[in-house]
């Protein structure tokens, strides 16, 4: 193991792009911090750091021979190897180097209570959340302690529950790392969880709060019912409360003797219980940061929050892994003998025979089709609930452990219903409705059909094309399956930050050029194959200098620009280091040997010159223009509007407009400037011309124009005008899909009406 690399990082020194050495949480702590967001500060112990204990302890071999042979479907046996690696791992000699590293680091954070966190370097990610299954240790206080938590991360890197999900998602057990950042605790008077849209039925115009007194771990655990508190997005107003109330709240333990817990349950006071946890200027004030982050983000963010005295923290964020479209218009409603009610956690109905299930040590007594029952569920239960017809608990709001993983299995889910395990008995046939958060006695038929657990989609045809925007392969097989028509765009960069990790350049020095493009090429083919013969448009890498910085050997080859969005990026680069590009060209040839549904597309193209050069070099790689073989140009600069005859007139087949960018661009404004958010708007006046030119000239020249970006989903206005100029297809996130198609259908059916569409 090289001990030259970095076995401890700050905060500050990673952002989003840093998940191979910080994992998901760290990076996206650096992140929020560089952004200004008020992030209590820490420090990360490295995935390189757990790489180079285990190898140093020599545990993979044994490691590997525990997981041999499991499968996950027998829950006894997976507990059994999980204990036995587990055992293996905090029993593991700590590497000094990795020991004294982290107590530096401790002490120049300032010593004191600190969290200490679990970072999968795969979790976080738009399909994969990992939340919940490694762990979390708060209130450690000491070098020691520090110690000990940090090799207990380590160690649940092999929890039952975080096995099981690995098999379950195809994810390859050694290339799963753990990186774990320690923060400095807030010792929280109030704390909950938001969502950017409501979890329950994705509408994005929602910021949903919840909060309890105390530390927020009461909250995720779902052992209290939170508060929950519904923002209106749009315009910032407070559209509905529910006030719960609340017995206890968890603090930190005052009393830190020798095997004392570092937090307590206590009581609160009679008056308290069944007061309002924030107020309504927390509440907005809450909401501002949820919406500023994603903003950032561009994605639905699941946010950890806290507040002490007066002031609020942002804890953590991760992408809302759970954003599939769910039809809420025409939500059934069922007649029949109510016995429980709770919180609608995820829509859906079915029937099935109870089984209370009172610990994860008693999941294997669930069968298939059954509905599962407890108090409250953990990670340790997820086996299980991936078996049941539907879910209820006890306890816990939207945002408890049982309301997100029901959300990701699509289960129907009530939760908070009080006395579930009281009041219903095993082998009980009951109906759980999870629209209206409703369980029913015996078996109640779905108003809208027979056998219908989730919402039907209708299948809408459009000539206007709907692609997506994609760049992880893990998500290819789900996403590929559903009603798109391609890849609209196909980002390198998150290939290259998470499958990578290494400066091209710093791979060419080293003679390693060929394993870049090898990496490259398996990861693109992924999407080739998954979505053939439908198109794949693969957007040539587009890194700013500071994304690049973090890669392994970035800053041996990158300057610090003052501002990277209009720095060297883009097709300059390629005229500037066409060696770099020849890796990618050589990755897209090696592809299309097997699939040419593979096309390229072009960033930031600043000149006319420069696309001409980059065109040719793909040329004399034998990448021409032929009937499958196509070249676009994004179209992101004003640059590109005014001279779009000229660009398309080099010989390119179509654009597709960086909407994001280009507004950015037109209207000098810096989208993740909170004081300037607002200003930044698709359909601003000067916008829509630059947009209307761009696609007029591409219809009138008989090339195709198309938008990647939220814009045509989230305004039905915007998206009317781009289908009457003409657009030949719009590309949008997987959640959008179904949304945008429904919403172009509608304005075509305007259109060959003759009249204007109101959606």
């Amino acid at each position: 193991m090289d001990t030259g690399k970095k076995l401890v990082v700050w905060f500050e020194e990673v952002d989003r792009h840093a998940i191979g050495i910080a994992g998901g949480k760290g990076a996206n702590l650096g992140e929020l911090l560089r952004e200004k967001i008020p992030v209590p500060n820490g420090f990360i112990v490295t995935a390189d750091s757990y790489v180079y204990f285990a190898e140093s302890a020599g545990l993979n071999k044994p490691i590997q021979v525990f997981l041999s042979g499991v499968d996950g479907s027998d829950s006894e046996r997976l507990q059994e190897v999980s204990d036995n690696i587990k055992q293996l791992v905090v029993s593991a000699p700590m590497p000094p180097a990795i020991a004294d590293a982290v107590r530096q680091a401790y002490r120049k954070l300032g010593g004191g209570r600190v969290a200490v966190r679990s970072s999968a370097t795969a979790e976080d990610l738009p399909d994969a959340s990992f939340a919940g299954q490694q762990r979390t240790y708060l209130n450690v206080s000491g070098e020691e302690e520090v110690l000990t938590a940090l090799q207990g991360c380590w160690a649940s890197l092999f929890e039952a529950r975080a096995i099981f999900y690995r098999i379950q998602h195809g994810f390859d057990h050694f290339k799963v790392n753990i990186a774990v950042p320690v923060q400095k605790m807030v010792q929280s008077d109030v704390s909950g969880v938001m969502f950017t849209l409501d979890p329950l039925t994705n509408d994005r115009s929602k910021i949903i709060i919840e909060a309890v007194y105390g530390l927020g771990e009461s909250i995720v655990s779902g052992e209290i019912t939170p508060d929950l508190y519904v923002v209106n997005s749009e315009n910032m107003t407070i559209a509905d409360r529910q006030v719960h109330p609340q017995e206890w709240h968890l603090i930190a333990n005052p009393d830190r003797r020798d095997g004392a817990d570092p937090n307590i349950k206590v009581p609160l006071p009679f008056t308290k219980q069944s007061s309002a946890k924030l107020s309504d200027g927390d509440i907005i004030a809450l909401a501002r940061e949820a919406k500023k982050i994603e903003n950032h983000y561009q994605f639905p963010q699941d946010i950890e929050w806290a507040r002490q005295g007066r002031n609020l923290f942002i804890l953590q964020s991760r992408p809302v892994t759970t954003t599939e479209n769910k039809v809420t218009e025409d939500i059934p409603h069922l007649q029949g003998t109510v016995l429980l009610e709770g919180v609608a956690a995820c829509p859906g109905i079915a029937s099935g025979m109870v089984k209370i299930v009172s610990s994860p040590s008693q999941i294997h007594k669930l069968k298939q089709g059954e509905v599962l029952v407890a108090e409250m569920t953990t990670p340790d239960y997820v086996p299980a609930m991936k078996k049941a017809a539907a879910i209820i608990t006890d306890k816990g709001g939207r945002t408890a452990h049982a309301a997100i993983v029901s959300r990701e299995l699509g289960i129907p889910c009530v939760v908070g219903t009080s006395r579930a395990t009281e009041t219903l008995a095993d082998g009980q046939l009951v109906t759980v409705d999870g629209f209206n958060g409703k369980v029913f006695q015996g078996q109640l038929a779905d108003p809208r059909g027979p056998a219908l657990p989730t919402p039907i989609r209708r299948k809408v045809t459009t000539k206007t094309r709907v692609y997506v925007n994609l760049a992880d392969p893990d998500l290819v097989e789900r996403v590929a399956a559903m009603s798109c028509d391609g890849v609209g765009l196909l980002r390198a960069e998150f290939i290259i930050a998470h499958n990578i990790r290494e400066h091209p350049r710093f791979m060419l020095k080293q003679n390693r050029g060929a394993k870049f493009t090898d990496k490259l090429a398996a990861s693109l083919e992924v999407f080739a194959r998954g979505f053939y013969p439908r198109p794949v448009v693969y957007r040539t890498t587009d890194f700013k200098t500071n994304e690049y910085r973090n890669l392994r050997g970035g800053r041996e080859y990158e300057e610090q620009e003052e501002n990277p969005m209009i720095g060297y990026r883009g097709a300059s680069r390629y005229n500037a280091e066409p060696e770099v590009l020849n890796l990618e060209i050589e990755a897209l040839k090696k592809v299309r040997e097997s699939y040419n549904n593979l096309y390229v597309m072009i960033p930031f193209v600043r000149t006319v010159g420069e696309l001409t050069t980059t065109k040719l070099h793909l040329e004399a790689a034998g990448l021409r223009k032929s009937d499958d073989f196509k070249l676009w140009m994004m179209a992101e600069i004003p640059a590109n509007v005014f001279l779009i005859d000229q660009f398309i007139a080099t010989g390119i087949d179509g654009i597709s407009i960086g909407s994001n960018d280009l507004t950015q661009l037109v209207l000098g404004v810096d989208r993740d400037n909170g004081k300037l958010a607002e200003k930044f708007d698709e359909r601003n006046e000067a916008v829509a011309i630059a947009l209307e030119r761009l696609i007029k000239a591409c219809t009138s020249k008989g090339v195709t124009a198309s938008i990647c970006g939220q814009a045509p989903s989230v305004y039905p206005e915007l998206t009317e005008k781009l289908v009457r100029w003409g657009i030949t297809s719009v590309s949008v996130s997987p959640d959008m899909i179904d949304h945008t198609r429904q919403l172009v259908a509608d304005v075509e059916a305007s259109i060959a009406k003759g009249g204007h569409s109101h959606s």
